[in-house]
């Protein structure tokens, strides 16, 4: 199983869906999709809602293998379950997504211009448990919001210090130093970022290969030596808080990049639509994203 699962995500077209807000981002992510907050009572009713959500969108007839890699998950949508097989299970039997599972715990305060990953103690117990389940991959997520050098040294270092723990446990980390898109240093800071992640991948071990998940570089094409860098399976995007349309396009002017959305997927679905209606908006999300992801502006 996970021979073909690498062999997708390393060679198949497509792109991975964000599925993974957790405690935090969960009530921004209900509220899009029309339940405000006065629509549950307690964060148990909160996280019903949100798997019902992701059940909604992963059983839909949009959502499938042919245009979509990989999803990845919130811890807790893993442990639950969606037409009645384990989610991690669900998405590979039924649907041929590879399943990725978030890992971090949140971010820390802001030092030096970005937000490193809270510690993680239970990160081993948790890997043996996704292995277990059937997950391929990892991904956990910090923030750069300036141009600081130790700042970004700090980010990539502790990036890749967990990111051989998990490789030690036989999965695929998605490393994902955000830069902030709102950041007055952004091009800078991509500059900076990159030359650190080139520093860490040359070290990696010949039989080991990370995933790349960046926001959308200020130059176009800016990441095509990351891309072919033989210590990278695939290098995907985050919308980061751009529109799917301004996301979309910022993707199509990157060569060898895919997406990775969470947002921008969900934008303009609602609880209140009919499946017909959902299935079709989600299919627009998915036909759109999957042409950014595939057909490059040249």
């Amino acid at each position: 199983m996970h021979h073909k699962q690498l062999s997708k995500i390393k060679n198949a077209d497509g792109f991975i869906a964000a599925l993974d807000q957790s405690g935090g981002s969960t009530p921004k992510a209900l509220k899009l999709y029309g339940i405000a907050e006065d629509g549950y009572q307690n964060e148990a009713e909160m996280f019903d809602l949100v798997h019902e959500m992701r059940s909604r969108i992963i059983t839909s007839a949009s959502f499938n293998g042919d245009r979509i890699l990989g999803a990845i998950l919130f811890e807790m949508t893993m442990d639950r379950e969606i037409s009645g097989d384990p989610t991690a299970a669900y998405l590979w039997n039924t649907k041929q997504i590879v399943p990725f599972l978030k890992v971090d715990i949140g971010l820390a305060a802001e030092a030096n211009g970005t937000q490193l990953m809270k510690p993680m103690p239970t990160l081993n117990e948790l890997l043996t448990r996704a292995k277990k389940q059937g997950i391929f991959g990892t991904k956990m997520r910090s923030v750069i919001h300036e141009a600081n050098q130790g700042g970004i040294a700090a980010v990539v270092n502790q990036q890749f210090e967990i990111g051989k723990q998990i490789l030690a446990a036989g999965l695929v980390p998605i490393i994902e130093p955000e830069v902030s898109i709102n950041s007055p240093s952004k091009a800078e800071a991509e500059v900076m970022l990159k030359a650190e992640l080139h520093q860490h991948l040359d070290q990696l071990g010949e039989d080991q290969q990370v995933m790349l998940k960046l926001t959308l570089p200020s130059v176009n094409g800016f990441y095509s030596d990351t891309i072919s860098h033989p210590r990278v399976l695939r290098v995907v995007a985050l919308s980061g808080g751009y529109t799917r349309q301004e996301a979309n396009d910022r993707l199509s002017r990157q060569p060898g990049m895919l997406a990775s959305f969470s947002r921008a997927l969900t934008e303009g679905l609602n609880a209140s639509q009919n499946q017909a209606e959902f299935d079709s908006a989600l299919d627009v999300a998915i036909g759109s994203i999957f042409a950014a992801s595939t057909q490059k502006v040249v």
